[in-house]
């Protein structure tokens, strides 16, 4: 089989996926101080500067507003610009000359301008500070600040930097939504492989891996070819496997006809004796085994027959009459309890001759009664066979019993035990069916057989 590229491996893409996905978190994460930083050190915008040149001009012009408090030419001062705008003076040891109440703020803002060394503008919560513009008046050196006593438009990385919690929970929550859809995109052709693979176990041989799954370029994609074509070995050994016994069955057929013409004729001329009866029960045994070998083969050659949808009831209509018959015959009553309107997709001759098996046993066993009722549920229909009969003790024998020419050790008895061929027919017919089939014993006591079918 052709090995993909190294690109394509699936451990490169596990690896690939969670490294990128971890660094982009980090990175995200990251670079939240740096952007803050960066916008911590933004130009001042040029309608703000302007703003300060105007002032320093108006300042130098009037040196002494320096010197005034909070009077009226400072709070005029104040008004400059399209909004209220208050200014602040620092000297030369960038102490604050013209106000006396300095907010934290103000203090903040001057000490990251100073370790920025060139005029910024910063937005803080409810305010926007800019500046410094350094001047001179009387060989004195001042510098002035600026403040919009306002709210204004913050960068989005602003609220995250603020909100370390919700940050790291949005990171968390973005790493499980990556993480879910790489562990999706593998998944998905997973799931559709382990579906596969039930159906091959379950007995349709034909089910194969889509095609999406076998396109694929990794190793997933190598491992759904490589189940393909066991299935295709699986079906055609199997195939083969039941041809053989058919054809052999068949071909028993014809020297085992001779044999009971023979035995015919040789009564037809008086030589009847012990051993001829003998003989001929035998013949008469050996016919009917191979009779079941041909049911059993036919059944499990035409598993994918077509289907039709069909009334349970009406469909084993004529089983039913006739295991009421036989029941009565042997003084056992047989209870019924199948719905008329219960409608599903069948195939009728197999799953008749399955129902047929399954009672005959169950009459043979039973003591006084047998019941067979029918369940509809929302996806499946659930049949149960049901006899007052000794049952099965052994466990192993309870999961073994549907295994063509097992019996178990109570049955051992070919008068009572038969070929272990008719519950083999009634599981291959089921299985035709994509349902299940499965024994338990009965409380208090006896065996009950549960049919699963697909509605």
């Amino acid at each position: 089989m052709k090995i993909s590229s190294l690109p394509n491996r699936i451990f490169i893409k596990l690896l690939l996926s969670f490294w990128l996905c971890s660094s982009l978190i980090i990175a995200i994460v990251g670079l939240l101080p740096l952007l803050q930083q960066n916008h911590d050190q933004a130009p001042i915008p040029p309608h703000l500067q302007g703003l300060l040149e105007r002032v320093v001009e108006r300042i130098q012009e009037s040196p002494e507003l320096l010197t005034m408090k909070r009077d009226k030419h400072w709070h005029r001062l104040k008004e400059m610009g399209n909004k209220p705008v208050r200014f602040y003076v620092a000297d030369e040891q960038g102490q604050l000359i013209n106000n006396q109440r300095v907010s934290r703020g103000i203090r903040r803002f001057m000490l990251m301008a100073d370790e920025a060394g060139h005029p910024i503008s910063h937005q803080f919560k409810s305010e926007l500070l800019f500046g410094p513009m350094p001047f001179e008046i009387e060989g004195k050196r001042y510098t002035l600040y600026g403040r919009l006593a306002e709210m204004h438009p913050r960068p989005w990385f602003f609220f995250f930097a603020e909100n370390i919690a919700l940050t790291l929970t949005l990171a968390i929550l973005l790493s499980g939504l990556l993480c879910g859809l790489l562990a999706w995109h593998l998944g998905k052709p997973l799931r559709a492989l382990k579906q596969s693979a039930e159906a091959v176990a379950s007995g349709d041989l034909g089910h194969r891996a889509d095609a999406s799954t076998t396109a694929r370029k990794d190793e997933i994609g190598q491992l759904a070819q490589s189940f393909n074509a066991m299935a295709d070995a699986i079906e055609s050994m199997v195939n083969s496997q039941q041809r053989l016994i058919s054809d052999i069955s068949h071909e028993l057929r014809t020297p085992l006809t001779r044999l009971q013409l023979a035995l015919a004729l040789t009564r037809k001329k008086g030589q009847a004796s012990t051993e001829i009866d003998r003989i001929g029960y035998e013949a008469e045994q050996l016919e009917a085994m191979i009779a079941e070998l041909l049911e059993l083969s036919r059944v499990k050659l035409d598993i994918h027959e077509h289907k039709h949808r069909l009334s349970l009831a009406e469909t084993l209509g004529q089983v039913l009459d006739d295991a009421e018959f036989e029941a009565e015959q042997q003084q056992k009553s047989l209870v019924i309890d199948i719905d008329d309107s219960l409608m599903l997709m069948l195939n009728p001759r197999p799953l008749a001759r399955a129902i047929e098996n399954l009672l005959r046993n169950a009459i043979r066993y039973a003591e006084q009664e047998i019941s067979i009722s029918a369940t509809a549920e929302p996806e499946q229909v659930i049949l149960t066979i049901k006899d007052d009969g000794p049952g099965i003790e052994d466990e192993a024998d309870l999961q073994a019993i549907f295994e063509p020419f097992y019996r178990p050790q109570s049955a051992r008895e070919r008068e009572s035990g038969g070929w272990g061929l008719g519950l083999a027919i009634a599981k291959a017919a089921i299985q035709a069916h994509q349902g299940q089939i499965v024994a338990s014993n009965a409380a208090p006591h006896g065996l009950e057989i549960t049919i699963r079918l697909p509605r």
